[in-house]
Protein backbone atom coordinates (compact mmCIF):
# COMPACT_ATOMS: atom_id res chain seq x y z
CA UNK A 1 0.00 0.00 0.00
CA UNK A 2 3.21 2.07 1.33
CA UNK A 3 4.57 1.73 -2.46
CA UNK A 4 1.15 2.62 -4.62
CA UNK A 5 1.34 5.83 -2.35
CA UNK A 6 4.57 6.55 -2.76
CA UNK A 7 4.00 6.03 -6.88
CA UNK A 8 0.92 8.09 -7.23
CA UNK A 9 2.44 10.75 -5.05
CA UNK A 10 5.54 10.85 -7.86
CA UNK A 11 3.15 10.82 -10.48
CA UNK A 12 1.05 13.92 -9.48
CA UNK A 13 3.29 15.88 -7.82
CA UNK A 14 4.43 17.56 -11.22
CA UNK A 15 0.56 18.26 -11.83
CA UNK A 16 0.48 19.91 -8.65
CA UNK A 17 3.78 22.07 -9.20
CA UNK A 18 1.64 22.70 -12.57
CA UNK A 19 -1.27 23.92 -10.73
CA UNK A 20 0.19 25.93 -8.28
CA UNK A 21 2.90 27.88 -10.27
CA UNK A 22 0.51 28.51 -13.84
CA UNK A 23 -0.03 32.30 -13.41
CA UNK A 24 0.75 34.64 -15.84
CA UNK A 25 -0.65 37.07 -18.60
CA UNK A 26 -3.27 36.03 -20.77
CA UNK A 27 -1.11 35.87 -23.73
CA UNK A 28 -1.93 36.75 -27.36
CA UNK A 29 -4.03 34.17 -29.14
CA UNK A 30 -2.78 33.28 -32.72
CA UNK A 31 -5.44 30.96 -33.45
CA UNK A 32 -7.80 28.03 -31.62
CA UNK A 33 -7.74 24.38 -32.40
CA UNK A 34 -11.28 24.09 -34.12
CA UNK A 35 -10.83 20.56 -34.63
CA UNK A 36 -12.95 18.58 -31.41
CA UNK A 37 -10.80 15.99 -32.11
CA UNK A 38 -7.95 18.04 -31.10
CA UNK A 39 -8.49 17.80 -26.88
CA UNK A 40 -5.47 16.99 -25.61
CA UNK A 41 -2.16 19.43 -27.73
CA UNK A 42 0.69 17.79 -25.92
CA UNK A 43 3.45 18.86 -28.41
CA UNK A 44 3.42 21.55 -31.01
CA UNK A 45 5.57 22.23 -34.17
CA UNK A 46 5.95 25.10 -36.49
CA UNK A 47 6.53 23.94 -39.82
CA UNK A 48 5.81 24.70 -43.80
CA UNK A 49 3.32 27.51 -42.55
CA UNK A 50 1.28 24.94 -40.42
CA UNK A 51 1.07 23.59 -36.97
CA UNK A 52 1.25 20.21 -36.66
CA UNK A 53 0.20 18.65 -33.05
CA UNK A 54 -1.05 15.50 -31.44
CA UNK A 55 -3.12 14.45 -28.20
CA UNK A 56 -1.96 13.07 -25.20
CA UNK A 57 -2.24 9.31 -24.61
CA UNK A 58 -4.90 7.21 -24.48
CA UNK A 59 -5.11 8.16 -28.40
CA UNK A 60 -4.08 6.54 -31.40
CA UNK A 61 -1.20 7.21 -33.40
CA UNK A 62 -2.45 9.70 -35.55
CA UNK A 63 -0.59 13.56 -35.99
CA UNK A 64 -2.85 17.31 -36.83
CA UNK A 65 -1.95 19.56 -39.71
CA UNK A 66 -3.50 23.04 -38.87
CA UNK A 67 -3.90 26.23 -40.68
CA UNK A 68 -3.42 28.74 -38.20
CA UNK A 69 -5.20 31.34 -40.70
CA UNK A 70 -8.57 29.78 -39.19
CA UNK A 71 -8.04 26.92 -36.72
CA UNK A 72 -8.70 24.13 -38.53
CA UNK A 73 -7.27 20.79 -39.37
CA UNK A 74 -6.12 20.88 -43.24
CA UNK A 75 -4.53 16.78 -42.52
CA UNK A 76 -4.46 14.44 -40.86
CA UNK A 77 -1.35 11.62 -40.82
CA UNK A 78 -2.90 7.94 -39.13
CA UNK A 79 -1.04 4.86 -39.19
CA UNK A 80 -1.58 1.54 -37.68
CA UNK A 81 0.22 -0.25 -34.86
CA UNK A 82 -0.42 0.81 -31.14
CA UNK A 83 0.51 3.61 -29.52
CA UNK A 84 1.53 3.71 -25.61
CA UNK A 85 1.59 6.89 -24.97
CA UNK A 86 2.62 9.38 -27.39
CA UNK A 87 4.22 12.93 -25.57
CA UNK A 88 6.61 14.73 -27.89
CA UNK A 89 6.63 15.95 -31.73
CA UNK A 90 9.53 17.58 -33.49
CA UNK A 91 10.24 18.83 -36.73
CA UNK A 92 12.08 16.23 -39.07
CA UNK A 93 12.38 18.26 -41.90
CA UNK A 94 11.04 17.36 -46.14
CA UNK A 95 7.41 17.56 -44.79
CA UNK A 96 7.78 15.07 -42.17
CA UNK A 97 7.51 15.30 -38.10
CA UNK A 98 9.54 12.81 -35.61
CA UNK A 99 6.88 11.73 -33.18
CA UNK A 100 7.81 10.39 -29.11
CA UNK A 101 5.72 7.52 -28.13
CA UNK A 102 8.08 8.37 -24.75
CA UNK A 103 5.16 8.69 -22.14
CA UNK A 104 5.90 6.78 -19.19
CA UNK A 105 4.87 7.90 -15.70
CA UNK A 106 5.67 4.60 -14.03
CA UNK A 107 8.96 4.47 -15.83
CA UNK A 108 8.34 0.59 -16.26
CA UNK A 109 8.89 0.31 -20.03
CA UNK A 110 11.77 -0.98 -21.23
CA UNK A 111 11.96 1.07 -24.22
CA UNK A 112 10.29 3.57 -26.01
CA UNK A 113 9.69 4.29 -29.83
CA UNK A 114 10.13 7.11 -32.33
CA UNK A 115 8.36 7.56 -35.24
CA UNK A 116 8.82 9.23 -38.50
CA UNK A 117 5.84 10.27 -40.78
CA UNK A 118 4.87 12.57 -43.27
CA UNK A 119 2.49 15.72 -42.42
CA UNK A 120 0.51 18.27 -44.80
CA UNK A 121 -2.47 19.41 -46.49
CA UNK A 122 -4.23 16.22 -46.69
CA UNK A 123 -5.67 12.91 -45.00
CA UNK A 124 -3.36 9.87 -45.18
CA UNK A 125 -2.78 6.30 -43.68
CA UNK A 126 1.02 5.93 -43.71
CA UNK A 127 3.30 3.04 -42.97
CA UNK A 128 5.98 4.76 -40.43
CA UNK A 129 9.62 4.62 -40.11
CA UNK A 130 9.90 3.71 -36.27
CA UNK A 131 12.69 2.82 -33.94
CA UNK A 132 13.02 1.58 -30.41
CA UNK A 133 15.47 3.77 -27.76
CA UNK A 134 16.82 2.90 -24.59
CA UNK A 135 17.96 5.46 -22.42
CA UNK A 136 21.12 4.73 -19.63
CA UNK A 137 20.26 3.64 -16.04
CA UNK A 138 16.95 2.65 -16.63
CA UNK A 139 13.75 4.28 -17.61
CA UNK A 140 12.79 7.52 -17.58
CA UNK A 141 9.32 9.21 -18.04
CA UNK A 142 9.45 12.29 -20.85
CA UNK A 143 7.20 14.52 -22.94
CA UNK A 144 10.14 16.40 -24.59
CA UNK A 145 11.18 15.77 -28.25
CA UNK A 146 13.54 18.24 -29.74
CA UNK A 147 15.42 18.23 -33.22
CA UNK A 148 18.73 20.25 -34.48
CA UNK A 149 18.20 22.42 -37.67
CA UNK A 150 21.59 22.59 -37.96
CA UNK A 151 22.01 18.30 -37.76
CA UNK A 152 18.52 17.44 -37.55
CA UNK A 153 19.48 15.21 -34.39
CA UNK A 154 17.13 14.03 -31.83
CA UNK A 155 17.06 14.73 -28.31
CA UNK A 156 14.65 13.62 -25.10
CA UNK A 157 14.21 15.75 -22.13
CA UNK A 158 13.07 13.40 -19.32
CA UNK A 159 10.43 14.80 -16.92
CA UNK A 160 11.16 14.42 -13.25
CA UNK A 161 10.13 16.97 -10.29
CA UNK A 162 13.89 15.67 -9.33
CA UNK A 163 15.10 17.48 -12.10
CA UNK A 164 15.47 16.77 -15.88
CA UNK A 165 17.85 15.23 -17.98
CA UNK A 166 18.51 15.96 -21.86
CA UNK A 167 19.12 13.12 -23.78
CA UNK A 168 20.86 12.33 -27.40
CA UNK A 169 19.28 9.78 -29.94
CA UNK A 170 22.02 7.90 -31.68
CA UNK A 171 22.76 10.05 -34.96
CA UNK A 172 22.79 6.97 -36.78
CA UNK A 173 19.33 4.84 -36.11
CA UNK A 174 19.59 0.52 -36.48
CA UNK A 175 16.76 -1.61 -36.34
CA UNK A 176 17.37 -2.62 -32.77
CA UNK A 177 18.19 -0.89 -29.67
CA UNK A 178 19.25 2.55 -29.72
CA UNK A 179 20.67 3.50 -27.11
CA UNK A 180 20.45 7.30 -25.75
CA UNK A 181 23.16 9.19 -23.71
CA UNK A 182 23.13 11.93 -21.23
CA UNK A 183 24.22 15.28 -22.72
CA UNK A 184 23.34 17.42 -19.59
CA UNK A 185 20.57 19.29 -17.68
CA UNK A 186 17.54 20.88 -18.48
CA UNK A 187 14.20 22.33 -16.41
CA UNK A 188 12.56 19.82 -13.63
CA UNK A 189 8.93 18.72 -15.01
CA UNK A 190 9.55 19.59 -18.57
CA UNK A 191 6.35 19.21 -20.96
CA UNK A 192 7.83 20.34 -24.07
CA UNK A 193 10.98 21.86 -26.05
CA UNK A 194 11.79 23.53 -29.13
CA UNK A 195 15.63 24.47 -31.18
CA UNK A 196 15.62 27.96 -32.43
CA UNK A 197 16.38 28.86 -35.61
CA UNK A 198 20.15 29.37 -35.12
CA UNK A 199 21.25 25.99 -34.02
CA UNK A 200 22.64 27.54 -30.67
CA UNK A 201 19.86 27.87 -28.63
CA UNK A 202 17.02 25.47 -27.24
CA UNK A 203 13.73 26.23 -25.29
CA UNK A 204 12.08 23.85 -22.58
CA UNK A 205 8.68 24.75 -20.59
CA UNK A 206 7.28 23.68 -17.69
CA UNK A 207 3.60 24.04 -16.69
CA UNK A 208 4.49 27.55 -15.82
CA UNK A 209 7.70 28.88 -17.25
CA UNK A 210 10.45 28.33 -19.93
CA UNK A 211 13.86 28.38 -20.03
CA UNK A 212 16.29 29.44 -23.24
CA UNK A 213 19.62 27.38 -22.62
CA UNK A 214 22.73 27.74 -25.40
CA UNK A 215 23.37 24.66 -27.19
CA UNK A 216 25.61 22.18 -26.78
CA UNK A 217 26.82 23.88 -23.92
CA UNK A 218 23.15 23.95 -22.14
CA UNK A 219 24.28 27.02 -20.36
CA UNK A 220 20.56 28.81 -18.80
CA UNK A 221 20.37 32.02 -21.15
CA UNK A 222 17.40 33.44 -19.50
CA UNK A 223 14.12 32.43 -17.89
CA UNK A 224 10.44 33.74 -19.02
CA UNK A 225 7.24 33.04 -17.06
CA UNK A 226 4.50 31.58 -19.90
CA UNK A 227 0.54 32.37 -20.38
CA UNK A 228 -1.75 31.14 -17.88
CA UNK A 229 -3.18 28.25 -19.79
CA UNK A 230 -5.88 25.45 -18.39
CA UNK A 231 -2.66 22.93 -18.62
CA UNK A 232 0.01 24.04 -21.12
CA UNK A 233 2.60 21.66 -22.40
CA UNK A 234 3.41 22.34 -26.26
CA UNK A 235 5.86 24.35 -27.04
CA UNK A 236 7.01 26.06 -30.94
CA UNK A 237 9.43 28.26 -32.41
CA UNK A 238 8.99 29.29 -36.10
CA UNK A 239 11.88 30.22 -38.71
CA UNK A 240 11.14 33.67 -37.47
CA UNK A 241 11.90 32.72 -33.97
CA UNK A 242 8.67 33.56 -32.95
CA UNK A 243 7.34 31.37 -29.38
CA UNK A 244 4.20 29.73 -29.10
CA UNK A 245 2.83 27.16 -26.76
CA UNK A 246 -0.31 24.97 -26.47
CA UNK A 247 -2.26 23.57 -24.09
CA UNK A 248 -4.67 20.44 -23.50
CA UNK A 249 -8.68 21.23 -23.70
CA UNK A 250 -10.87 21.09 -26.40
CA UNK A 251 -10.66 24.28 -28.67
CA UNK A 252 -7.68 25.85 -26.85
CA UNK A 253 -6.40 28.65 -27.80
CA UNK A 254 -2.42 28.35 -29.70
CA UNK A 255 -0.69 31.35 -27.79
CA UNK A 256 2.04 33.94 -29.34
CA UNK A 257 4.64 34.69 -26.04
CA UNK A 258 6.98 37.30 -26.40
CA UNK A 259 10.59 37.01 -25.34
CA UNK A 260 12.33 39.26 -23.02
CA UNK A 261 14.49 41.90 -25.16
CA UNK A 262 17.66 40.28 -23.88
CA UNK A 263 16.43 36.75 -24.61
CA UNK A 264 15.01 38.04 -28.20
CA UNK A 265 18.69 39.47 -28.95
CA UNK A 266 20.29 36.44 -28.06
CA UNK A 267 18.22 33.81 -29.75
CA UNK A 268 17.92 36.23 -33.07
CA UNK A 269 20.81 34.67 -35.57
CA UNK A 270 23.12 37.81 -36.56
CA UNK A 271 24.29 38.30 -40.29
CA UNK A 272 26.79 35.55 -41.54
CA UNK A 273 26.18 33.25 -38.44
CA UNK A 274 23.55 30.44 -37.07
CA UNK A 275 21.08 29.08 -39.36
CA UNK A 276 17.97 30.59 -40.86
CA UNK A 277 16.40 27.69 -42.33
CA UNK A 278 13.60 26.36 -41.11
CA UNK A 279 13.74 23.82 -38.10
CA UNK A 280 14.60 20.06 -38.99
CA UNK A 281 14.96 21.09 -42.81
CA UNK A 282 18.58 19.71 -43.31
CA UNK A 283 18.30 17.27 -46.28
CA UNK A 284 20.81 14.78 -44.02
CA UNK A 285 17.64 13.82 -42.58
CA UNK A 286 17.13 11.10 -44.83
CA UNK A 287 19.54 8.95 -43.45
CA UNK A 288 18.06 9.35 -40.07
CA UNK A 289 18.09 11.92 -37.21
CA UNK A 290 21.68 13.10 -38.57
CA UNK A 291 24.24 12.28 -41.06
CA UNK A 292 26.72 15.02 -39.58
CA UNK A 293 28.72 14.87 -36.50
CA UNK A 294 26.91 14.97 -32.89
CA UNK A 295 27.15 18.11 -30.82
CA UNK A 296 29.09 16.52 -27.89
CA UNK A 297 28.65 17.87 -24.60
CA UNK A 298 30.35 20.99 -23.35
CA UNK A 299 29.15 20.96 -19.59
CA UNK A 300 30.94 18.19 -18.41
CA UNK A 301 28.15 15.49 -18.63
CA UNK A 302 29.41 12.25 -20.09
CA UNK A 303 27.87 9.80 -21.68
CA UNK A 304 27.39 7.55 -18.44
CA UNK A 305 28.98 6.51 -15.37
CA UNK A 306 30.63 3.04 -15.19
CA UNK A 307 27.41 1.38 -13.70
CA UNK A 308 25.30 2.36 -16.41
CA UNK A 309 23.44 5.29 -15.06
CA UNK A 310 23.93 8.73 -16.92
CA UNK A 311 26.85 11.06 -15.58
CA UNK A 312 24.03 13.78 -15.31
CA UNK A 313 22.16 12.32 -12.78
CA UNK A 314 24.68 12.97 -10.15
CA UNK A 315 24.13 16.47 -10.59
CA UNK A 316 19.88 16.83 -10.34
CA UNK A 317 19.92 19.72 -7.45
CA UNK A 318 22.24 22.46 -8.95
CA UNK A 319 20.17 25.12 -10.13
CA UNK A 320 16.93 23.58 -9.71
CA UNK A 321 14.22 26.28 -7.99
CA UNK A 322 12.61 25.57 -5.02
CA UNK A 323 9.57 23.28 -5.58
CA UNK A 324 12.36 21.21 -6.57
CA UNK A 325 13.82 20.47 -3.12
CA UNK A 326 10.07 20.98 -1.79
CA UNK A 327 7.68 18.67 -3.75
CA UNK A 328 9.83 15.19 -3.20
CA UNK A 329 10.37 16.37 0.42
CA UNK A 330 6.48 16.74 0.59
CA UNK A 331 5.90 13.18 -0.95
CA UNK A 332 8.20 11.68 1.36
CA UNK A 333 6.91 13.30 4.25
CA UNK A 334 3.28 11.97 3.19
CA UNK A 335 4.89 8.78 2.55
CA UNK A 336 6.69 8.82 6.38
CA UNK A 337 3.29 9.76 8.07
CA UNK A 338 1.09 6.74 6.06
CA UNK A 339 3.97 3.69 7.44
CA UNK A 340 4.16 5.83 10.87
CA UNK A 341 0.15 5.44 11.74
CA UNK A 342 0.86 1.87 9.82
CA UNK A 343 3.32 0.82 12.22
CA UNK A 344 1.09 1.49 14.80
CA UNK A 345 -2.14 0.13 13.51
CA UNK A 346 0.21 -3.49 13.59
CA UNK A 347 0.97 -2.90 16.84
CA UNK A 348 -2.37 -2.77 18.41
Amino acid sequence: MIGRLALAGVVVAPFAVGIVLARGDAGNVEFRFEDPQIVESSGLVAQDGLFVTMNDSGDSGRVFAVDPLDGETVGVTRWDGGVTDVEGIAPAGDGRVWVGDIGDNKQSRGSVRLFRVPVGAEDRTVAPEWWELTYPGGSRDAETLMSDPSTGRVYIASKSVFGGTLYAVPPDLASGDNRMRAVGHVIAVATDGAFFPDGRHLVVRDYARAVVYSFPGLEEAGTFRLPKQRQGEGIAVDTSGSVFVSSEGQHTGVLRVSLPSELRRIVTPRSGSGSSASPGSSSSDAAGPSAGPSAGPSNGVTDGSADGSPAAESWIWQGRPWWAYAVPGWVGLMVLVVFVRLVRRLRR
